[in-house]
């Protein structure tokens, strides 16, 4: 019996060993198989970048005349210059640019060969002259709202201001920029409690157009372009703040419109973070006129009380997306906050921003200078 036994014993630490040696097997060919496609993974992207990187073609020394705009972004410029066959992949060449830190492209005509090199191709574009004058150009100031914006780009050109709208708003459009521009747009900006899904995302610069009537996604995407090429510079700093892009947008666009003064914009960046890390209520006006639509100095208590999720009064954290367009100045802000404890600010009508750190140091500023902002109305 007791032979039985062991014989048994025998037969089942024979089949757990064969057992073992079978999922042995099974997880070295699964290691193997997924080394194997990292491996393919790396050494396809190595030679695909580095195929890139090369000449479109060293043998073709025929030359074809590109032209770069003034205000061209980087991406323009990359895109420009894959359309003329001067490089294989714009992509390649903006990430390129990015980690050569290059900059300083002048506008210009230049005559460039598929049989040039990247940093002969960037040496070019920094020689440039402007061989003609702009048809028109469009300004956009800081901290203007979307709706604003397009009443500018509609004085400027023959589109009406509910076409640039209609073509801001549309469902398919957005998708289309969120996949040409994935490094500031996002699924973010299709929430359906955002009002423009484009608003804060078009930036405030000065346009210069060489066409009487250029394309309206063209007017639309020279801006995303700029705030793509400006934003890229701060993705680390995004990151390290623990945001979105999205946020770092919506931040930005709070801070710019509460700001009066370049030195402000810190200080109130950390009241926005300070309150947001106390779970306070961001209290800030600007969200409260976004949300009824309105442009006007100052709230009244029935203004408090609208039913909005751009009502920071009411609702906690930031908004549903940016309230307008902010400059760089406010986007470095938004990850740049002031040291301190400050959780309320009041602005007088002299451009003077005064920060505290209790409720009853606001309210008793509030009541030191109300008068000013009665008289200020009145003039």
């Amino acid at each position: 019996m007791d032979r039985t036994k062991e014989k048994d014993s025998k037969v089942k630490l024979s089949e757990r060993e064969q057992e073992a040696r079978l999922v042995r097997k099974i997880v070295a060919t699964i290691f193997t198989v997924v080394a194997l496609i990292i491996i393919g993974t790396a050494i396809f992207g190595y030679f695909y970048i580095k195929s890139a990187l090369e000449p479109v073609d060293a043998t073709d020394k025929s030359e074809t005349k590109v032209t770069i705009p003034i205000g061209s972004s980087v991406r323009g410029i990359a895109n420009t210059l894959e359309e003329n066959g001067i490089i294989k992949n714009s992509t390649v060449f903006r990430y390129y640019v990015k980690f050569k830190n290059e900059s300083g492209f002048q506008a210009g005509d230049y005559n460039l060969s598929p049989s040039m090199e990247f940093g002969d191709i960037i040496a070019h574009l920094k020689t440039g002259k402007v061989m003609k004058e702009p048809v028109f150009t469009i300004t956009i100031p800081e901290g203007k709202q979307l709706e604003e914006i397009a009443t500018i780009i509609s004085k400027k050109t023959n589109y009406s201001e509910a076409e640039i709208i209609k073509k801001l708003d549309d469902k398919q459009y957005i998708k289309s920029l969120i996949k040409k521009y994935p490094a500031i747009l996002s699924d973010d900006i299709l929430n359906a409690k955002i009002r423009h899904p484009l608003e804060g995302y078009l930036f405030p610069a000065t346009f210069e157009y060489y066409e009487d009537d250029p394309k309206l996604e063209n007017i639309i995407e020279d801006m995303l372009s700029k705030t793509e090429d400006i934003v890229s510079s701060y993705l680390g700093q995004i990151e390290e703040k623990d945001l979105s892009v999205h946020e770092f947008m919506t931040m930005a666009s709070l801070i710019e419109e509460e700001a009066t003064e370049k030195g402000d914009r810190e200080k109130i960046s950390a009241v926005f973070y300070n309150r947001i890390n106390k779970n306070m209520p961001l209290q800030t006006d600007p969200t409260v006129l976004y949300s009824m639509g309105k442009h006007q100095v100052g709230i009244t208590y029935d203004d408090l009380e609208v039913d909005s999720p751009y009502n920071t009064y009411k609702n906690p954290g930031l908004p549903p997306g940016p309230i307008a367009s902010p400059g760089e100045i406010s986007m470095a802000a938004a990850v740049n906050p002031a040291g301190g404890k400050y959780l309320y600010f009041y602005s007088r009508p002299n451009g003077e921003t005064i920060f505290t750190t209790t409720l009853n140091e606001h309210n008793n500023i509030k009541n030191k200078y109300k008068h000013e902002w009665d008289e200020f109305k009145k003039s």
